[in-house]
């Protein structure tokens, strides 16, 4: 379930640090090492694998949903990617029609 919370953190993120814009894995990252309540260096992949399954982190899809709607609505939190993904696609399109 996506809530409200995790709407204004992801929003928050994506305004005070840029790099996340373009990067899911990036962005997720940050908000699991928020989430986490011992220190991700001390703990094992298999411990965090286990917190994971049970739930002790916010669903991958759930942070990329998100995303990608807040950069559908609000173009200031498109990142540079974006910006070349829309010329690639453009050109592309003219390609095909010319097939």
């Amino acid at each position: 379930m996506i809530t409200n919370a995790l709407k204004n953190k992801v929003e928050n993120l994506l305004r005070k640090y840029p790099h996340l814009r373009d990067s899911d894995n990036k962005l997720i990252s940050t908000i699991w090492y928020d989430e986490s309540e011992v220190s991700l260096k001390d703990i094992s992949a298999y411990e965090f694998l286990s917190r994971y399954c049970r739930g002790h982190f916010t669903n991958t899809e759930s942070i990329r949903r998100i995303r990608q709607k807040l950069q559908e609505n609000f173009i200031e939190l498109r990142g540079s990617s974006y910006k070349s993904r829309q010329l690639k696609s453009t050109k592309f399109k003219k390609e095909i029609k010319n097939l």
